[in-house]
């Protein structure tokens, strides 16, 4: 589990840096560049993912059990995941709607995406790594939130093809990621055995 604590406090913390240091981290990018902060930042995130996934691997393998899940949070939880995918797609696709609308979408999606395995998992690994990704999101949404009210943004009105187009795509990775890849990547069926 050490790893995974440590994977989580690289990763999740060089994420943070806008949420809690914002003046720090414009300081730095003007003394040595854009390029030297994008560069840092990088490595410390991909480092930090890396022991995410295989402390997340290692935990696995001896699980505690906190509660018993119902059969039910599994399906709370595709659906959760249905909408992720959308939000997640939102991020990516330029002038639709939902972007306009949430502001922050991937963001957002990663909130729906650690609440929707928070509900369907029931080990102390899972609740270590989604409800720290859960939280993450929380405060990170917030300061984006914040940061957009203060600087003025405006964003604008998407169009109704491209936020159809989010849709689409959304269902999509979704159909994959639920009925393939799921199981390829994390070895878990979300619907069935």
């Amino acid at each position: 589990m050490t790893a995974l604590i440590l994977g989580l406090v690289l990763f999740l913390g060089m994420h943070s840096v806008r949420i809690v240091a914002d003046g720090w981290r414009s300081q730095v990018i003007s003394r040595r560049g854009p390029g030297a902060w994008k560069g840092l930042y990088t490595v410390v995130s991909l480092v930090g993912f890396g022991l995410i996934i295989w402390g997340y691997g290692q935990a696995r393998l001896a699980p505690h059990v906190l509660w018993t899940a119902p059969l039910w949070t599994r399906h709370l939880a595709a659906l959760l995941m249905l909408v992720a995918m959308v939000l997640l797609a939102a991020a990516y696709v330029p002038g639709n709607g939902i972007q306009a609308r949430v502001h922050h979408p991937m963001v957002l999606a990663v909130k729906v995406w650690a609440l929707a395995h928070l509900l369907a998992n029931n080990t102390l690994v899972d609740l270590l790594l989604f409800g720290s990704f859960l939280l993450w999101a929380v405060l990170d949404f917030r300061a984006a939130r914040q940061r957009d009210r203060a600087a003025g943004t405006r964003y604008a009105p998407g169009t109704t093809g491209r936020s159809a187009l989010v849709v689409g795509v959304g269902v999509l990775l979704w159909v994959v990621l639920a009925f393939g890849l799921h199981l390829w990547l994390f070895g878990v069926r979300p619907f069935g055995g």
